[in-house]
């Protein structure tokens, strides 16, 4: 089961509106929507100000003023991009479940947040080509990204005190495990589709995909090491 809040993190699509909007909060907010898609799209490198200011009613003056460059533009949209997600991880509340349940609501829940948004998945893969060069300079990204770690790690402690993890794993593995299936799909689906001749947006393949995923992950917690 999918979570409603998915579709309210990032944007699905540009935003595109008749008129800006006079308020300088939700201006500065649809200048983000729509620079997230165009760095997705583009990269820093061929994301066009241009291009946010045109699709946001805005102008280049604007953005600058709001974001003083480019580059500044680039690490807040990136910043927002892991927030949406580390947000929703630290909402799900997942002590109110068995560990075993618990560890299937990550594993889908992470599958799903990346399926839904494919700008995330785009957004982190450009910035390893760039060797992570925006992120080291960003206290804010890794700040965020640090409490992904302890729900893991919480999760790990209850499972093996229970008896229902049998591998004592250190939390950044069992993160990566869950990251690496879930991340891969999306970065990979045009190549992978095209090579093997399969669409992994097609809907009983997802599914099928995605219980996969699950079942592999909570069965090598559960089984002996």
């Amino acid at each position: 089961m999918k979570l409603p809040e998915l579709a309210n993190v990032l944007p699905s699509e540009p935003a595109s509106r008749p008129t800006r909007s006079r308020d300088p909060e939700r201006t500065k907010q649809d200048i983000l929507d729509v620079a997230t898609m165009e760095f997705a799209a583009h990269g820093l490198a061929g994301g066009r100000v241009d291009a946010i200011a045109a699709k946001t009613q805005t102008t280049k003056r604007m953005i600058y003023y709001y974001f003083e460059s480019k580059e500044n533009l680039y690490a807040l949209v990136l910043e927002r991009a892991y927030a949406g997600i580390r947000r929703i991880e630290e909402q799900m509340d997942l002590d109110r479940l068995d560990p075993e349940t618990a560890l299937r609501r990550l594993i889908e829940f992470t599958f799903d947040y990346h399926d839904a948004h494919p700008e995330f998945v785009r957004l982190v893969a450009i910035e390893n080509i760039h060797n992570a060069e925006h992120v080291k300079a960003s206290l804010a990204v890794r700040e965020t990204n640090r409490p992904a770690l302890k729900v893991v790690e919480h999760l790990l402690s209850r499972g093996l005190k229970s008896g229902v993890f049998k591998r004592d794993l250190e939390a950044v593995d069992l993160h990566l495990m869950i990251s690496a299936m879930c991340f891969y799909r999306v970065s990979n689906r045009q190549t992978f589709g095209t090579i093997f001749e399969c669409n992994l947006n097609e809907p009983k393949l997802r599914e099928r995909q995605r219980r996969m995923i699950t079942d592999a992950i909570a069965l090598f917690m559960m089984s002996p090491g």
